[in-house]
């Protein structure tokens, strides 16, 4: 119980150190500031758009009737209520009360006729701007490419004798659409090839090379910064038939042509 109450003090402690007050002080029987106040109350809300205003406590000096004397200090916060909210300063659930001469010194104490405005200043807004990636070796393979250069893209698998992309390809396009909005005078050639067989059937690649196409015009890309066409197996890398798997997934490929940059 003993440790619950501390912990309760302690953040209590914290919103009362959170709070900041500002204080505006009134004539002797009146419930409208002094002028000089004026002035000062008007230059705080024209300063404190943006505060939480949490009480607004009003006061009387010692003179007079103690219950007329809290009604003139309810009066006090009750004006310094209004002209927060007219000047657009949030009021939303602020606490408003007098308290008389309850805390007063002294008669006729000038500064003992007073409303203390108790507000928050929200916390600063912090923008985290996040760290741009580092360009993948395809990118920078592009970035560095020269007028005519062909590039593979890399890790671009589709469904045998299909040219629906593997979900694991996926990145690789987003990568290669990426390249295409950062570098916006790009224009590239997108070339389909196949492996294994000398006449190609259903024309697979050609089907290949446009399933890039569409996904970049899709993705915002114009489309008169790409091209398609398709080889079939006149461009190997490596000559038919092919030796091995490996030179099989070599020729079984999309590229780009760096038309221009």
């Amino acid at each position: 119980m003993k440790k619950a109450l501390l912990v309760l003090l302690f953040f209590s402690s914290l919103i009362i150190h959170a709070q900041q007050q500002f204080t505006v002080y009134f004539d002797f029987d009146v419930d409208e500031t002094s002028s000089l106040s004026s002035l000062k109350l008007d230059d705080w809300i024209k300063n404190n758009k943006d505060v939480s205003v949490v009480k607004i406590y009003g006061y009387a000096d010692k003179t007079g009737d103690s219950l007329y004397n809290i009604d003139l200090s309810e009066r006090r916060a009750a004006y310094t209520y209004k002209k927060l909210q007219e000047g657009n300063v949030d009021v939303t659930g602020t606490e408003q009360k007098g308290f008389g001469e309850s805390q007063s010194t002294a008669v006729r104490s000038a500064k003992d006729r007073k409303v203390v405005v108790y507000y928050t200043i929200p916390e600063p807004k912090v923008v985290v701007v996040p760290k741009k990636p580092e360009p993948t070796a395809f990118a920078k393979k592009v970035t560095t490419a020269v007028k005519g250069d062909k590039i593979k893209i890399p890790n671009l698998n589709f469904y045998n004798n299909s040219d629906i992309v593997l979900p694991q390809s996926r990145p690789i396009l987003e990568d290669l659409l990426s390249i295409l909005k950062d570098n916006p005078n790009l224009k590239i050639d997108i070339q389909g090839h196949i492996c294994c067989q000398k006449v190609e059937e259903n024309q697979i690649s050609l089907r290949r090379a446009k399933t890039v196409y569409f996904f970049l015009v899709q993705n915002g890309i114009d489309k008169d910064r790409l091209t398609y066409k398709s080889f079939g197996s006149s461009v190997p890398i490596y000559k038919l038939p092919e030796k091995s798997e490996e030179e099989k997934v070599a020729n079984r490929r999309v590229e780009i042509e760096i038309i221009q940059k």
